[in-house]
């Protein structure tokens, strides 16, 4: 099929998580969509996912939970270990957490598709709508136009559809994060709990995947390197990480040491600030963005997966119920309060997500005592039980 050849209904711009997601929400509900992937393959930047009860709440109604409980271990406690004064502390975790391959959440999305519903090597570089019809127009990369009733842009922190909408660009935060799975053959030691440590400037976390495989990431101060090509190059990023561990335990010293390359990942932090949520309009026309390209947001509580999943389930539900009604005439502009009903329903969780993310960032930035200060302030005061975020129930679809 030439998809230049004739207008499509939807069009879901970016097949990672959050669009694949969207994709399938949709057709749980009967609708249509054609997704369009920049990459030749579907790719899973970011190795892990830590998936909350909110999570997988979102999963469960996508119809693709079951599958992926089979291929991670459930995490029942958290241990937190303060470096500079070796204290330990273990915590009982309230709800589902598991963490997943993000391949395989990626796949299982995928499988559930249809094979003509996701084209690959399809890169969008232009969107604007068109002049007689209002309606969306998409040029791809090697001159293709498409015509749209609907597009969904889920591309990205670097979304061209999010600026289309009039989304403020990402800001750079002050820290990176570090990425990896470490394979043990004979079965690792650390046991079914989330361990994170914590000394000055460097955070580590390590959670089991399988009684086999063990995800961990770590933020550090970011450094002009870091900005460079040399965050691509593996033996750049595990001397990094293994300088800013120094005085670590052993056991997560190997862990660092023993990743293999090919499942390493450094990556700046970029986010979208909290206030701009507030008053971003995020639609324009039939164009709306979600996931990273509406909130992207630092992995200090590690929702941004999450956050996507439960974007893609109210979209289609808003979308769902419309469209239905379309079919009896006004279509366009139901699709328009569709759109606006989806913002409104996001709008203020992924703001206080965003603000709860961004306060903790301020408060391990040792840079400035007046941030740390503000941050530790703003936990405290704002949220007071820092895990109520996984509480959060999207709803049916």
């Amino acid at each position: 099929m030439n998809i230049s050849e004739q207008e499509q209904d939807i069009v879901i711009v970016g097949g990672g998580i959050s669009g694949l997601a969207t994709a399938l929400a949709l057709r749980r509900k009967g609708i249509k969509s054609m997704v369009l992937e920049r990459s030749e393959t579907l790719r899973a930047a970011g190795v892990g996912i830590i998936m909350q009860p909110n999570g997988w709440r979102a999963l469960d109604q996508l119809g693709v939970a079951a599958k992926l409980r089979q291929t991670c271990t459930e995490i029942p406690s958290f241990l937190w270990l303060l470096m500079e004064v070796k204290n330990i502390y273990i915590f009982d975790r309230k709800g589902e957490l598991r963490c997943l391959k993000r391949m395989e959440l990626m796949k299982a999305l995928a499988e559930e598709l249809p094979v003509e519903s996701v084209y690959l090597g399809c890169r969008a570089v232009s969107i604007l709508l068109d002049p007689l019809t209002s309606n969306p127009l998409l040029q791809l990369h090697d001159g293709t136009l498409i015509k749209a009733k609907t597009v969904i842009g889920c591309d990205g922190v670097n979304s061209i559809i999010s600026k289309f909408v009039g989304v403020n660009s990402p800001k750079l935060f002050s820290r990176c994060a570090t990425r990896g799975f470490t394979y043990y053959e004979g079965g690792h030691s650390f046991g079914d709990k989330f361990r994170f440590y914590s000394s000055n400037d460097v955070t580590l976390g390590q959670l089991p995947v399988t009684d086999k495989l063990v995800y961990w990431f770590l933020t550090r101060v970011l450094t002009s390197q870091d900005l460079s090509d040399a965050k691509k190059d593996p033996t750049y990023i595990t001397k990094a990480s293994l300088e800013a561990i120094k005085g670590f335990p052993e056991e997560i010293v190997d862990l660092v040491k023993n990743t293999e390359p090919n499942a390493l990942y450094l990556t700046e932090l970029r986010y979208r600030a909290p206030w701009d949520l507030v008053c971003t309009k995020f639609r324009k026309g039939t164009v709306v963005v979600a996931g990273d390209a509406m909130h992207a947001m630092c992995p200090f509580i590690s929702q941004g997966g999450g956050a996507s999943l439960e974007d893609a389930v109210v979209l289609a539900r808003c979308l769902s119920e419309k469209i239905k009604q379309a079919a009896e005439g006004g279509g366009k502009r139901l699709v328009e309060e569709a759109l606006d009903e989806y913002v409104r329903e996001r709008r203020m969780r992924v703001f206080w997500l965003s603000l709860q993310t961004y306060f903790i960032g301020l408060a391990q930035d040792n840079t400035s005592k007046v941030k740390k200060a503000l941050g530790i302030a703003g936990l405290i005061l704002v949220f007071g039980d820092q895990k109520s975020h996984t509480d959060y129930d999207c709803g049916r679809l």
